[in-house]
Parts: C-alpha cells; structure tokens; sequence
C-alpha cells in the first residue's frame, strides 16, 4: 500500500475494538477532504502489527502526544457517517456508563461485516451494453446462444437492468459473465432507493376496548417528544394492538419504528403480526440470522428502507433514518441484559436513546420489573393499565399439592385426569418445565458417584438425542460412562427428569396424540421454532412440552390447559430477584391458558403449596405480590431502592483473585478517595462466586451498594483505571457489572 503524504497536523480521535478503556490520535492524510471526516465514519488504522478499523470520534486541534508521534491513518471507508449522531452519543453514553471500552462498544452497535470493512451501501449492479448490436455481433456471438439472447434483451433497455430484474428477463448470469470479459456489457455500482409505500396497512386494524383506546390515545398525542409509558396489561389484554395503532400513527407522520422482543422465538411470531398489519417492509434483527442478512437489514432501516425493524438486545443500537418510537415487549426479561463484554441493560439503554431521539418510548408487560414498577410509583414513568381480556376469562388456577402423592411421567394423578379430558376435548396442552435434557444428573447406585463436571461446581445433565453428558454453564460434553469411574458399578441412574424425559414417558402415556417439545436443544436449528409455532397454530389437539421459551408472549388459542409441572426450586432461590422472576414466569405460562373463546385452567404442581408468596400470587394476584416484595426490598435496602455494583474476577486459583479484589477494596476504603465521593458506598467481599469455579476458573466478587448511582460511578473511575494498571490483571480476567441482574 502506498504511503499517505502528511504534512498537516489534521488529528483524528479514534475509538478502536480493544478491550482499552481509551481513544488513540491519528494523523489524516493531506488528501482526505475535511468534510467526510466526521464523528461515525469508519477508519482503518495501524495498530502495532495489525490493521484495525475503527470509529471517528473527534478531529481536535491538539493531541496528548507530539505530532511526530502519531501514526497516519490508512484509509477512509466512508464518504458520510455510518452512525448518526445519536447512536454515536448512545455508544458514548453506554461504553462511560457501563465503564466499558467505546471501541467494543462500537463493535456491537455495528454488523460484523461493517466492522471487517466491508462496503457500508447496499450498493448492486446495474448492467448496461457497451456495444450496438449489428450484424457483426450476431455473427461473433452465433455459437453462443444464450449470450446472444442475454445480449439482445440489455439492448432493449438503454437505461439498463439491476440484478433483480436479470433473473426475470431470464438473463443468465455466465452469459452476462462471459459478455463482460468480452468486454461487450458493463455495469455500474447502484444503490437502489426505495421509498415507503403511501398505502401503510394491508389489513384493517382490530377495534380498541376502553382501556386499549385511552392507551393509544395517550400515546398518540405525544409523538413529538420524549415520553416513557409502562403499558401494564394483564396476559391476553392485547398490549400488541396498542402497539400496531401507535406504529400506525407514527408511520402516517413519515418516521420509523423500532420493536424489541426478548427471545429469537418471538421474532418470527411478531414479524408475521407486523406484516399481515402494515404495507410497510419490515426489518427483524437477530442472532438467527448470517452476517449477510443482519447487514441488509441494519442498512435498509439506517437508509429508510424499511418501516419497522423488529429485533432483539442488540438492534437497540440501530440506526433510523427517522426515529419515531421505540417499544420494549416483555420489558422485564432479563434476556436484556448481557451478560459478558458489554453488560448492558438493552431496555435501561433504550430509555435513554428515546430521549436522544426525543421520542416516546412503551414499556409493555404483564408482569413489570420491579425496577420498573418503582418509577411508575415515583411518577418517572406514565403507567397506562389493561386490566382486562381483550376477547377471553382470566383462566382459572388450581394448586395441587405434591407432598405424598404417586407421580406418573412427573404429574398427580389429578394433573393427568385434566390433561386425559382437555385432550378428549379437543384442546391442545401446555405442560411446563424450566429443565432441558433427560436428567439433572446421572448417579451410581452403589457407590453415590455423580456426574460431576470437571470444569464447573456443577452437575453434568444428561441429554439423550444425542447421547452425552452436557454442562449448561460452561458448555462442557463428555460421553455417558457404562460403568462408575469410582466403583466400576453399571447400576448407572439418570436422576430427576428435563424435558427429554418427561417427552419420552408423556409420549407413552398419549400415544396417539402429538407430543410438541420447545427448548433450547429441539428449536437449535434456523426455522424449527416458526415450523413448531404453525403446527400449533393448527389448532388441532396435541400436547406442548417446554421450558421458559414458552412462557414469552405467545399467542396459542387452542391451549386450553397449562400445568407446571415442578416451580418449587424457584421458591428458594439464594438470589434476592429469585422469587420476582418465579412470579414472574408463574403468570407469564398461565397467560398462554384460555386466551380465546374457550375457558382455560391453571395447574400447579408444589410441594410448598402455602409459601405466602405463592399464595399471595394466585389469590391477589401480581400487583399485590410485587408490592409485598418491593417493601421487602425497601426494608434490606436492595435494588430498586439502591443500586449495586459487581467486580467480578476469574483466576487460575481462588487466592489470587481473592488477592486482586482485596487490593481493589483497600483502594475503595482508602480515605483521601472518600473525600472526593459524593454518597455514602457499603462494600461486600471480596468473597467466592455463588458458583465457585466455571469453566475451570475461580470466580470471585466484590459488591458495591449505595443510594447514590453518582456515588458509585464517582467511585468507579477511581477503581477501573487502578483495576487496568494493577500487573495482576494481566494474569487474570476482571469485568464490572453495573446494574447487576445475576449474582452468579
């Protein structure tokens, strides 16, 4: 590559994918035109033995180091700024509140193929004849038929034809290769411009109860600025009506809409929703999809391609051409947070970006986060209630007691009288459990061996399609052993029951009904979720088997009755949030019972059936439940009435990374840092994980806690640059967890 002549001092501020919680200061070539160098341009810069692409943050007049010191930059890969501005204040905001480094903080809110350089248009050709036909072509071109046809057909179209239109003239793409090298044909890099349909729904919208209309009515009348609504409907109420009429309003105004759902299981469900709805092209977003695709659609929705995008924890960062509203659906998943690199909370950070945007922004769930729900009671948020059904009962709930009961395939002989007679009756079946695998474990009966896993403080299920011994935690397989590694015993028992099992007995016992299991291994490849969805949505009889994946939004009319079939071990949960998630996901899978005109019953299987908190959930339902826990949380001083902070630390044993975080905390507690912190900060640790050891790492923490979220932060940029500089870290791995959600 030729050397770029600089002879200027034209500064670039970069932001680089390194784990470096810094900028770096390039020099620009004498060349590049000042005007394209602007914040959210891509790049590409020497960076020790490497090349790197980066982001541009700044051109500032002065560096920290001597102009003879910078490097050149190589190359320019944009003539105009990928990111728009907000998303480059999002991405700054972010990476310094989560005191992550803002180069991988620009990795994520970039498609993996723009980060590798690749071109940011969508950009195709468009083929044009470099030659008159005559007589002379014809003649050259004799022996090659198809080339000739393909030639003839450019011919009648001066303008020329874009790769779309080549499959439908039947232009054969080797003939239009071979008509190229003979230099006959050319083509010409196009974007193509495609402008929003004026006609904006396909079908008509379904009418509003009284609760839905005064939702959407208050929505509508502020598009024009920053608004955060908690939309709480009970399961069925119809929050995803309220959304399709306000999406309808803000597409009359021209602008965009961006939807969050929490599992990839949902999209296919929504997209298909939104598309019988609008006429506008709808964009999804998700890991199911190859790079290819996800460029596509981050490129149509940035280029005003597309209406809607539909996505889930990472399209937040997504350009729009023009914002118009941001909606989170099921707001209080935790599959919003992630929970390595950049520990982001996707719905948190959605609320900031709709004020960026000056937008409003919908917070929809049955059962709202607690954290949620205390600043709709601090007035912070505008709560709009769905108290109703929109078009079905509330299903009815039974408590069944386990304790000393004879279970067949993990059901009371009163479950399996209901499922034999919703069956009979045509109805579909939902059965719950939050277990993937055959078994928990596998145990030796004579010796008490159990498959444990060698990299984790866990146990190794046991799965049977295939056969083999799996860690969920760290990803881990093994073979099943024929005999005890310990005593040589073949008396190898799987013990307890995972989806797998519970298919393989609930099978025999319903032979002749069709046994539907969703978890994360039965929907591993692309589509199997949609294909599994369509049988169900057939409405003929059948039974369904799965673990939380159900329990998210879906919509099945035919399931007329939901059993849990074990909920006890989230009753005693060592995490505070444990019982709000139980309760949480109790209410979530009941809603999938009863939600058309057929009445729907609730079953649920405890061998605690009077833990208050269970019985405060059935009888008073969630508000109630929530309110008891949040005075709980107000008492012992926990979120949302304080925020946290987790140092986490992996080390190749426990005492060095007990070593680094007590280091960590002498300089939390060293008095001349304390003058400077604005709050009072109690500090816990540094003590082992709850899961001591994973992926063959010792894990430990330290837990920050104050009212002040300034105090905290105050504190933290003391602490990370200390954490860098320490020469321990280099031995070690060290995160920090803003707003922790798991304390694992």
């Amino acid at each position: 590559m030729q050397q770029p002549i600089i002879s200027s001092s034209k500064i670039l501020r970069m932001a680089l994918p390194s784990p470096l919680r810094r900028l770096f200061d390039y020099l620009a070539p004498d060349d590049w035109p000042i005007e394209h160098l602007k914040p959210g341009v891509r790049i590409s810069v020497p960076f020790g033995s490497r090349t790197l692409i980066g982001i541009l943050i700044d051109t500032p007049e002065h560096s920290d180091l001597p102009t003879h010191q910078l490097k050149p930059a190589l190359q320019l890969l944009d003539k105009t700024p990928l990111l728009t501005p907000s998303i480059v204040n999002l991405c700054l905001w972010c990476a310094d509140y989560y005191h992550h480094s803002l180069g991988d903080t620009f990795s994520i809110a970039l498609p993996a193929l723009l980060r590798r350089g690749h071109d940011g248009r969508l950009a195709e050709p468009h083929w044009c004849v470099s030659v008159t036909l005559d007589d002379d072509l014809r003649k050259q071109l004799k022996r090659a038929p198809k080339q000739l046809a393909a030639f003839e057909t450019l011919s009648q179209h001066p303008k020329g034809i874009s790769r779309p239109l080549l499959a439908s003239l039947n232009i054969n793409s080797a003939a239009l290769k071979a008509l190229h090298e003979k230099q006959l044909v050319s083509y010409e890099m196009l974007e193509p411009h495609k402008k929003l349909p004026e006609t904006l729904l396909h079908e008509a919208p379904l009418p509003l109860n009284p609760d839905q209309k005064l939702a959407v009515d208050e929505i509508s009348s502020n598009l024009h600025h920053f608004k955060c609504y908690l939309l709480q409907g009970i399961t069925g109420s119809g929050k995803t009506e309220v959304y399709l009429h306000c999406i309808e309003q803000v597409l009359k105004q021209g602008k965009q809409a961006l939807v969050l759902v929490p599992e990839i299981g949902l999209t296919p469900q929504t997209l298909q929703r939104f598309r019988q709805r609008f006429n506008v092209p709808v964009a999804a977003m998700h890991s199911g999809l190859n790079d290819r695709e996800r460029m596509e659609a981050w490129l149509h929705v940035r280029n005003n391609q597309a209406g809607i995008l539909v996505g889930t924890r990472s399209s937040l960062f997504t350009p729009l051409f023009k914002p118009g509203i941001i909606i989170i659906d099921e707001e209080h998943d935790s599959s919003y947070k992630q929970q390595d690199s950049l520990r982001y909370n996707a719905r948190d950070l959605a609320i900031y970006r709709a004020k960026l945007e000056n937008i409003p922004i919908i917070l929809g769930s049955a059962t709202p986060s607690f954290e949620s729900l205390h600043n709709a009671q601090q007035q912070r948020y505008q709560r709009l209630l769905l108290p109703n059904r929109a078009a079905a009962s509330i299903p009815r709930h039974e408590l069944i007691d386990l304790r000393n009961q004879s279970l067949t395939a993990g059901m009371s002989p009163q479950l399996l009288q209901e499922v034999h007679q919703h069956l009979n009756n045509g109805n579909q079946v939902l059965l719950f459990l939050n277990r993937r695998g055959y078994a928990p474990t596998l145990l030796c009966h004579q010796c008490g061996w159990v498959a444990d896993c060698n990299l984790c403080d866990s146990r190794m299920t046991l799965h049977r399609s295939p056969p083999h011994l799996h860690c969920h935690h760290c990803d881990s397989q093994a073979a099943i052993p024929h005999s005890c590694p310990t005593c040589q015993s073949i008396e190898l028992h799987p013990v307890g029951r995972g989806t797998e099992r519970s298919e393989e007995e609930i099978s025999e016992l319903f032979p002749g009904t069709p046994l539907l299991r969703i978890d994360r291994d039965s929907t591993r490849r692309k589509d199997a979720m949609a294909k599994i969805l369509k049988q169900v949505h057939q409405g003929s009889s059948c039974i369904l088997l799965g673990t939380q994946m159900l329990a998210k939004g879906h919509h099945f009319p035919a399931v007329t009755l939901v059993a849990m079939l074990d909920i006890d071990s989230g009753l005693f949960s060592t995490d505070f949030r444990g019982l709000e998630r139980t309760g949480q996901l109790i209410v979530q899978v009941s809603g999938r019972a009863g939600r058309a005109e057929r009445a729907g019953v609730v079953c649920i299987q405890s061998h605690e059936p009077e833990h208050p908190a269970l019985q405060q959930l059935i009888h008073d339902g969630y508000e109630a439940f929530a309110n008891t826990l949040l005075n709980e949380r107000k008492d012992l001083q926990l979120p949302p009435y304080t925020h946290l902070v987790l140092l986490r630390c992996e080390s190749s044993t426990l005492q060095q990374g007990q070593q680094f975080l007590s280091e960590v905390r002498q300089i939390a507690e060293d008095p001349s840092n304390s003058h400077s912190i604005s709050g009072d900060i109690r500090i816990l640790g540094p003590i082992a994980a709850p899961m001591e050891r994973r992926q063959g790492r010792y894990r430990n923490q330290l837990l920050l806690r104050s009212k002040s979220r300034r105090a905290l932060h105050q504190l933290l940029n003391i602490l990370v640059p200390a954490m860098e500089n320490n020469p321990m870290s280099r031995k070690l791995r060290w995160s920090v967890d803003v707003d922790p959600q798991e304390m694992m």
